[in-house]
């Protein structure tokens, strides 16, 4: 018996319904309800046709109405806005967005894919500001690039450090603007730890991004050619991106009565069924859980979406499937930089009490003798004694795409830190080296869990020194002179058996290195010397690399290039 089933929204999740509906199942009537214009587009592709890396915007539309149709004989209803669920009835009301015309379309099986809106807060001066954007659509798209096409604006403002800020930052510099880029939080891309995305920071700087973290917008001026932010400092700008984030697009959920979950999110089984059996939900606007520990979240990534929406089809038509949950793996390209992570970070472990321990390695992207080989900084997060993995992040030039890919399949797979070095992967030296980045963080884990080493980390070090413990640093002299930890005691590693009489064994040494390798060879001498030694873990180097962030931000500085923006002083908003 053939069925009625009415999809709201299209792009990712509704569109791959659609058709997976289709190849399933030839006779069911799918109609599929949009907005907008463009039912199904590259929306992760729009910062870079603003930018003009992509330059034929029509590469950007996935499918057309008139395609779609006619490939699986859908009924796709275009500029068709869905403003209420009448589940008694099992109807929805529409209206045409250009004609005002509206109807009832009755449905034997409901899909939601509304997806998500952007923020935009209410900020005074924001409803008087002018040139402000979101980005979220091919329209948003296009009124970006014809603005700084026609206008060739000199500076622009990107209030929101997240992927989409980051990508606009980078393509409004392709096109020659001025950014400044403004996050209330301490660092930009909260998926990454602090010590990982100061690099990024770094990287940013050098490729002229103002970076004004730890601030906020307090207001508005001047039509939106002033911003105010709370720390007082006032940036003169020609326009305003707003990439703050995006909450669930559920009204049509919550006023239909079904049920919502955090941040309003629409609240799904595993089927991806809503609270009313005759309706689904998938996408950016649905509460899943998460893979690792089943907790509730909303994660409003393209993989998720589109693996619903394959998946929605195969239950409809009663395959025995489920979605599993969702471990967040996402990656961006900042500049020249690709940053990458998957699954839970330290910051979330932290506030959730969960107990874990975390490794960082900076190896090389392929063999070092082979020409081009680029640092990649990786970070594993995972029980202690279990070694099961929680998370991971990466950062670097090359290669940092295929090790988070490789470590987020092992999570899926079950598998722990004590397999990672047992994983046999593609070896050239063009393209890695015998041991892969991914064994290498495998073992550096495994010797913690496996009781071979304990790690202490950048953000506890100083404090030990600072209160009396010894920090050994094994690197050679002319290491030690270039840069080094206050209060280290330099003790090449060569030479290290020779100076055991210097040190009690009634205390914790701690040691460090460049990246942690020569530290952990100096700690294994120790411990089979009768000492309890700790090792610094990623050694100077992340060390270091978050210091000098530290002392860029202190001093207000941007490494390589100054902005065209005006940024002054006046006094703090008051109660603010």
């Amino acid at each position: 018996m053939s069925k009625k089933i009415v999809i709201v929204g299209g792009v990712a999740g509704g569109a791959s319904a659609a058709a997976r509906l289709r190849r399933l199942n030839e006779e069911n009537q799918i109609v599929m309800f949009d907005r907008g214009e463009y039912i199904s587009f590259a929306n992760c592709g729009l910062p870079y046709y603003i930018g003009d890396v992509i330059q034929d915007r029509q590469k950007l539309l996935v499918q057309t109405v008139e395609g779609m149709n006619k490939r699986f004989q859908l009924d796709i209803r275009n500029l068709t806005e869905v403003t209420k669920i009448n589940r008694a009835e099992k109807t929805v009301s529409v209206k045409n967005v250009k004609t005002g015309e509206t109807y009832d379309e009755s449905y034997d099986v409901l899909v939601l894919s509304p997806g998500a809106k952007p923020i935009r807060p209410n900020i005074p001066g924001i409803e008087e500001a002018e040139d402000i954007f979101t980005l979220r659509n091919i329209p948003d798209t296009d009124k970006i690039r014809s603005y700084v096409d026609d206008k060739a604006p000199k500076h622009a403002t990107v209030i929101g450090g997240g992927f989409i800020g980051i990508e606009m930052a980078e393509n409004l510099r392709e096109r020659g603007v001025e950014v400044t880029l403004v996050e209330m939080a301490d660092q930009v891309m909260t998926p990454l730890d602090r010590e990982m995305v100061s690099p990024v920071h770094e990287h940013m700087r050098l490729h002229g991004v103002d970076l004004q973290l730890s601030d906020g917008v307090d207001s508005f001026s001047e039509k939106g050619k002033r911003v105010h932010l709370k720390s007082g400092r006032v940036i003169d700008t020609d326009m305003i991106v707003l990439s703050i984030g995006v909450v669930p697009e559920s009204s049509i959920a919550t006023e239909a009565g079904l049920e919502t979950g955090i941040r309003g999110a629409i609240r799904v089984n595993e089927k991806m069924l809503t609270s009313d059996p005759n309706i689904y939900a998938i996408g950016d606007a649905v509460e899943v859980l998460d893979y690792i520990f089943k907790e509730p979240t909303v994660v409003p990534l393209a993989w998720p979406a589109n693996r619903q929406g394959r998946l929605v089809a195969d239950i409809i038509n009663g395959r025995d499937v489920k979605y599993n949950g969702t471990m967040g793996t996402g990656i961006a390209k900042v500049f020249d930089m690709t940053v990458a992570s998957t699954g839970w970070n330290e910051k979330r472990l932290t506030a959730a009490g969960k107990e874990f321990e975390a490794v960082h390695v900076h190896p090389g992207s392929h063999a070092g003798y082979y020409p081009g080989s680029t640092p990649v900084s990786l970070k594993l997060l995972f029980h202690p004694t279990t070694g099961e993995i929680y998370g991971a992040q990466g950062v670097g030039m090359n290669g940092v795409d295929k090790r988070i890919d490789v470590i987020a399949t092992a999570m899926k797979g079950g598998l722990t830190v004590l397999d990672l070095p047992d994983l046999e992967l593609s070896y050239a030296p063009p393209f890695s080296s015998a041991k892969d980045p991914v064994n290498m963080i495998g073992y550096v884990a495994s010797n913690v869990v496996l009781g071979d080493n304990e790690v202490v980390h950048w953000n506890e070090i100083d404090e030990l020194v600072q209160n009396g413990a010894t920090l050994l640093d094994v690197r050679d002299e002319s290491e030690h002179e270039l840069g080094k930890i206050p209060g280290s005691i330099n003790v090449p590693l060569n030479s290290l058996r020779d100076h055991l009489d210097n040190y009690s064994k009634d205390e914790t040494i701690y040691v460090t290195c460049q990246v942690g390798l020569r530290g952990y060879l100096a700690s294994r001498i120790l411990r089979q010397n009768g000492f309890k030694v700790k090792n610094l873990s990623g050694g100077y180097k992340t060390w270091s690399q978050v210091k000098r962030d530290f002392d860029a931000i202190e001093a207000g500085t941007k490494a390589e290039s100054e902005t065209a923006a005006t940024v002054t002083e006046e006094a703090p908003p008051a109660n603010k």
